[in-house]
């Protein structure tokens, strides 16, 4: 019976090896892919800049970055950052007109190998309230 099972747990072992991911990976600087702005007043700018590392062992190419609306702008990175190193994505979201609870995405199109199978994009949330002038 112990033979079985070791021979079970080395069995289990090397799937688990080979199932390990290979590419390049996202891996942001704060662990949050949210920014939450807090209150600011219409008509103001807000920027974040996502920094975040090539955790994975291949360059990793963002191809795209698309807003959720044309009130929210993506800047990134656009060479490939190599394994290790540190790439940007910088979003500005203007607030004119935009009074209110305000969530806005960015989905982030690349060759980053997902944890989660079911994603084949990365999202980032900028997420605030924006006070009438």
């Amino acid at each position: 019976m112990k033979k079985i099972m070791a021979g079970i747990m080395l069995v289990a072992a090397s799937a688990a090896g080979a199932y390990a991911q290979k590419g390049a990976k996202f891996e942001f600087k704060d662990k949050n892919d949210t920014y939450d702005f807090g209150t600011v007043k219409e008509g103001a700018k807000v920027v974040h800049v996502y920094e975040f590392k090539n955790a994975g062992d291949q360059p990793l190419q963002i191809l795209r970055a698309e807003a959720s609306c044309g009130c929210t702008t993506p800047e990134w990175t656009k060479t490939p950052v190599l394994p290790g190193k540190t790439g940007t994505i910088k979003v500005t979201f203007n607030t004119e007109g935009k009074a209110g609870p305000s969530i806005k995405e960015v989905t982030i199109q690349s060759n980053a190998v997902q944890a989660d199978k079911s994603k084949e994009r990365y999202v980032l949330t900028l997420k605030g309230t924006v006070t009438a002038k």
